[in-house]
């Protein structure tokens, strides 16, 4: 298990980076819309690169945030029955629906979107607003940001079964799990 938690601590590093670029994003895309608005209606101007910036930016957010959401184990879940079973069955559940459900979709995924990019890249794909901006960039971020989630996925596989053996993985990654609220 050693060298599958020192794996996992690597992806809960890389992407507690990530996720703090998704947070300046963020800032960056809050600070853009309230420039965009103030040019546009207090100067009467307006870009489409612009526009498009911000865009990219909420892909940004949601693409490169969603890995370390689940690094810190804040995704949406139904609770219908994981809040009323124990930790361990709750364990079990996060195993099963990481191997089943989770980690071939996002991988499916993954592979799906590359050639998307690929394809944007080499015909060097730009807006079709004038002033737009190239959207290969922007249609990078569909690999790279499932391919970080899948990394997490295999991240948060190993810790549920670390939990599971007993062994109970470093401190500092370790965001509580699923403690129902009381």
């Amino acid at each position: 298990m050693g060298p599958l938690l020192a794996f996992s601590r690597g992806v809960d590093k890389l992407n507690a980076a990530v996720g703090k670029l998704a947070d300046w994003a963020v800032l960056a895309a809050c600070v853009i819309s309230a420039g965009n608005a103030f040019v546009r209606y207090g100067v009467s101007y307006s870009s489409n690169a612009w526009l498009e910036v911000q865009w990219y930016l909420f892909g940004a957010i949601v693409l490169l945030g969603a890995s370390y959401t689940l690094f810190r184990n804040e995704h949406v879940r139904v609770d219908l029955l994981y809040g009323n079973v124990s930790e361990r069955t709750r364990l079990w559940i996060d195993v099963f629906g990481f191997i089943v459900f989770m980690l071939p979709a996002v991988m499916l995924l993954a592979w799906m979107t590359w050639p998307f990019f690929v394809d944007s890249w080499v015909r060097s794909e730009g807006s079709p607003n004038a002033g737009g901006l190239m959207r290969w960039p922007v249609k990078l971020l569909l690999p790279v940001g499932f391919f970080l989630l899948t990394l997490q996925g295999f991240s948060e596989l190993i810790k549920r079964i670390a939990l599971l053996r007993g062994i109970r993985p470093s401190a500092e990654v370790v965001v509580e799990y699923h403690r129902p609220e009381q």
